[in-house]
This record gives structure tokens, sequence and C-alpha cells, in this order.
């Protein structure tokens, strides 16, 4: 059996695909590689290597290489001058460890990897210890030039591993030393003094090594995470102004062109994608209507079982599903997609629509880019869906302006020509008698300048609009002018600003206005009309005012009859509130409050 997304219940192997997505979305997201977008990538590629370092993928330089470094060759001078009376004398077991020694601090110079934090590092640095030890036994003991040369390992194993790791390599060494000397029956009494004062030394280069790295990892932790609150406040900020640049153009974006245009263009600044798609669930079909793509070809429909793989876990998850790679025989909806963000877009607690974002190499989705698009998702699908119920409210107001203009035509034009048809008759008839017809042909002719005159008005209310050079209060004068000419119903205008809507509202404002008006000349049977206009930034007032006859709101054949319901409704399209209050005899009061 397929269910609505397309995954069969008896197919096995399409779930375990499935699970193998999920499970691979879900260890991108926690793997090493994840936090890559918020170090960044430079060109010289020092930021990966930071991370990588980070996570253990490469030994960490340790931030004592330098000290180390002029340690080393601190120790190694001190010794060779100490022994150059035995180097003049050609002692060549002398100049063989001075050569060892130099050669030493020369690899400790050009590599310091070699003094890494790690395991390795840690066993490279206990072998070098053993060579001051044997150095030292081998030379004179405590009398040694090279006695000195102990103190680079300790020191170095304190600042990569602490001060109990320093403390055991010194002790371990000065214990070894000892023991080398006793066995090769060199030892003298000096030699206790000498020990304990090299014991003492070596304890407090321990721990001040050991000290200094604490202080230094104190501070490196301190520096990693202000890096890592800079790094999210840069995120944060980054979807803030996208998010913030998406509300703002929610009240004009009631096209469903002019949001996609606007949505493909946000997606470009959030993250970098070879193709982009954008759906719409159909309720007709149970299909989704491709609404936009670029970078790649699709039907205008796509059936639920021919969605990828990847869009039905998405549906299956209600979330946003992250593919680094895709499968074998789990394509996606571009050819060739290799990596893609795939996500539900939400709204008003009913899945509205999909979103595809593919690229054609692999891994190419980041951290951050997932989490930039996670709160991209819920405006831009209230954009989409407010532009859905929008086209379908035009649709609904474009079928009741016909249904009204039939009417106009009827009641109006129509009865007129009847009229006109019937005195045509009458006059045909009198002339067969032979009868006079001069005064009856000269009012038909006022009769049919008078049908001219309506069609001529009602062309005119059907063209008149606002638009980007003349407002709401501009176009409400020309027609209450014109209104006032054909009926003699005195109307009062009342504008208190020259702000401006968008387009998109005002036009509603003034077919809400319109529909009023009309409704007044028919059927109120009023003598004066008052209509206020007050427009402050996003904030809107329109109220008409009759002296007519009223009617009881709570009747609802009168309400329809009226265009009561067609007027909420245009309100309810952009986001304004609607109100009629009217009592029979006391007139009517029809009110829409945008923003306020």
């Amino acid at each position: 059996m397929i269910d609505e997304f397309g995954l069969a219940d008896s197919d096995p192997k399409q779930h375990a695909s499935a699970h193998r997505l999920r499970a691979a979305t879900m260890h991108r997201r926690r793997s090493w590689l994840g936090p890559l977008a918020r170090v960044g990538r430079g060109a010289d590629g020092s930021d990966i290597r930071e991370l990588m370092v980070r996570n253990g993928k490469l030994d960490r330089p340790s931030p004592f290489t330098p000290a180390a470094t002029a340690l080393s060759w601190g120790t190694t001078a001190v010794s060779i001058g100490l022994a150059l009376e035995d180097l003049r004398d050609g002692d060549l077991g002398i100049l063989a460890w001075s050569i060892l020694f130099i050669a030493l601090s020369v690899y400790r110079t050009v590599a310091p990897s070699a003094l890494a934090d790690t395991e390795a590092g840690k066993t490279r640095i206990i072998v070098e210890a053993l060579l001051p030890a044997l150095a030292i036994v081998t030379t004179g003991g405590f009398s040694s030039p090279f006695l000195a040369t102990i103190v680079t390992p300790v020191a170095i194993a304190g600042f990569i591993g602490g001060i109990g790791f320093a403390l055991r390599l010194g002790l371990a060494a000065i214990a070894g030393i000892l023991s080398g000397i006793i066995l090769s029956d060199t030892w003298v009494t000096d030699d206790l003094e000498l020990a304990i004062q090299w014991t003492g030394i070596v304890v407090l280069v321990a721990f001040i090594s050991g000290w200094s790295r604490r202080i230094s990892g104190e501070a490196d932790r301190e520096r990693s995470l202000a890096l890592d609150r800079v790094e999210r406040l840069s995120d944060a900020n980054a979807l803030l102004f996208s998010l913030h640049r998406v509300t703002q153009s929610l009240p004009e974006s009631l096209d469903m062109g002019d949001v996609l245009d606007t949505t493909v263009t946000r997606l470009r600044g959030l993250c970098e994608f070879d193709a982009v798609t954008i759906m719409i669930f159909d309720e007709t079909d149970a299909t989704w209507e491709v609404v936009r793509s670029e970078g790649v070809a699709l039907p205008a429909h796509i059936g639920p079982t021919e969605l990828p793989m990847a869009l039905k876990q998405a549906i299956a998850d209600n979330s946003l599903i992250e593919v680094s790679e895709h499968a074998a025989g789990q394509p996606g909806l571009m050819e060739g997609a290799r990596s893609g963000l795939y996500s539900v877009l939400p709204a008003r607690g009913s899945l509205i629509g999909l979103l595809a974002l593919e690229n054609r190499e692999p891994n190419r989705f980041t951290y951050r880019d997932v989490e930039l698009l996670n709160g991209f998702i819920e405006p831009l699908a209230l954009a989409i869906d407010n532009a859905r119920w929008f086209r379908r409210l035009r649709t609904v107001g474009a079928n009741e302006e016909r249904t009204r203009i039939a009417r106009d035509l009827h009641d109006r034009i129509g009865q007129s020509l009847a009229y006109v048809a019937f005195e045509l008759d009458r006059l045909g008839k009198t002339c067969a008698k032979g009868e006079e017809v001069g005064m009856s042909v000269e009012r038909l002719r006022g009769d049919i300048r008078d049908v001219i005159g309506e069609v001529r008005d009602t062309l005119y209310d059907l063209r008149t609009d606002v638009n980007e050079d003349n407002g709401l209060a501009e176009t409400l004068r020309v027609f209450a002018d014109r209104v006032e000419q054909r009926t003699g119903l005195k109307i009062e205008l009342r504008f208190e600003s020259d702000d401006r809507l968008p387009l998109l509202q005002e036009r509603e404002m003034w077919r809400i206005a319109q529909e009023a008006i009309v409704n007044i000349e028919k059927h109120a049977e009023a003598a004066h009309v008052e209509v206020s206009w007050l427009c402050e930034g996003s904030d809107a007032v329109l109220m008409i005012v009759d002296d007519g006859k009223g009617f009881c709101v709570g009747e609802d054949g009168r309400n329809d009859s009226f265009g009561i319901m067609g007027m909420r409704e245009r309100a309810a399209s952009i986001g304004a509130r609607f109100d009629v209050m009217s009592e029979p005899g006391a007139g009517t009061t029809v009110r829409c409050v945008l923003g306020v």
C-alpha cells in the first residue's frame, strides 16, 4: 500500500533507505564538520585546520612552543659553555653529546608539532628525557656539564601535560640518574646534596610549567567561548536581518509572484545552491503544484509518489532534512544533485508547501545553513500562505464583481433598454395607424441619451481604481463627484493626511469604500453621506456614515444584498478589522480599521 507521502508500507528496502537518510542527517549535524561554517573557510585553509585540531583530527601545537624552543637552546648553550674545557682537551664523548643536544634543539625548532598536546607528543618527551639522563650518567653524574639539559624535557612536560605529568617525568629522571651513578660506582658524598638540590629544581620547574599551562588553558577556553559567542551572534544577526527583511515585505507581499521573487532573493542571500524548488499543496487532486523552480526543469504538478525520498522524509518528520550526499538510486529533484536541504512549509497548523535547495557538490550545506533556513521557514511559509489566500480572495472577488456588474446591467441599463424597446414597438404601431409621433420620438431620444449616460457611468465606475499616481483620497473625490451628479446625494469627504498604504492594501480599502457608497445610493434612501479617511504610516481608518433608513445588522439576507460579506472578506485579506453598525431609521456606519 502507498500512503499519502508515497512510502510503501510493504517495502522494507525503501523504509531502510529512509532510516539511513535520517541517520546520515543526524550524524551530519553532530559530526565534527558541522561547526565548520561557524569558523569559516579561509583561502589558506587555516580555519579548517584549526577546526580539525579542535576535534582531534590533527595534532594541536602547544602555545608554549616558542618558550620550549628558547629553553632548549638556552640549556644547550649553558651545557656547551660548561663543557668547553673538556672540548679543548679533545673529549670525544663530550663532543658527541654536544652535537646531539644541538641537533635536538634544531629538531625542536623546525618541527614544533613534535611538542603537540597528544599522547604521541607525551611519548616523544619521555624519550627525549632519557637522553639528558643518559648524558649526565656517562659524563660525570651530578658534576656533568649537561646537568641543565634535564630542565628542558621537564618544562615541556609541564607545558603539554600539566603538573602531575611533569613531576612524574622529572622525579623519574632524577631517580634514573641516581641509579646510574650508583651502578657505575662513581658515587661520592657530595652527590647526595646535589641530588637533593636538583630534585628541588626539577619540582620547581614542573610546578611553574604546569601552572603556566593551566593559566593558558583557561585563557584559551575563554577565548574559544568568546569566539563561539561571536560566531553565534553573527549567525543570529544574519538570521534576524533576513527575518526583518521578510517581515517588512509581508504587508506588500500579497501577490504570489512578488512573494516568490522575494523568497528566492532572500534564500540566495542566506546560502549557496544550484537549484531551488517551491511547491504548494493542491487540495483538488492531492498533488504538489510547482510554483517556482530555478536551476531545474519540473512539470507543473508532481504526484506524492513522484517526490524524492528526501522530501518524503521531510513530510514524514514534519521538519527540515539535510542530505550531505544522495545515496545511489535516491536522486533529488535536480539531475546530478549531490546534496540538499529539504523542508516542509507549515502555516496556521497545516502543511501548505515544500521547499528544496540542492547543490551539485556533496557536503555543500553547513550547520549554519541549516540553522538559518530553520529560522527562515516559518515567515516564508506565512508569506506564501498569505499570498495563496489573497489569490483565492481575488478570484472570489472577481466572481463577485462579475455578479455585481451583471446585476447593475440588469437593474439599471437592462430595464432602461427594455423600456426603449417597448416604446419603439408602441411608436411603430402608432405610425402604422398614421398618427402623429413627433413628441414621442423626441421623448425617446432623451431616454436613449439617459441610457447612454448610464452605460458610461457604469463603465467609468468599473475603470476607476487607485494606482501609483492617484491615491485613495483622490479616487474617492472623483467618484463622489460623479455619484452626486447622477443622484443628488450629498457626500462630504474628510481626509486628514496625505500618507498612503501599500498599493494592494489601499486598493482593497478603495473597493470597500466604493461598495459602501454604491449600496447607500441604491438602498439606503439617504440624503447625506460622510466619508472619513485617515492614514498614518501603516495604520489607516476608513469610515462611511449615512443618514438613510438603516437595517438590522443581524439579518443575513440583508447583509448579503448590501455586499457586506464581500467587504468583510476584502478587509480580512489585508488584515483589517471591519465593522457595520446600523439600526432601522438611524442610518448606517461602515468602519474598516487597519493596524490601529
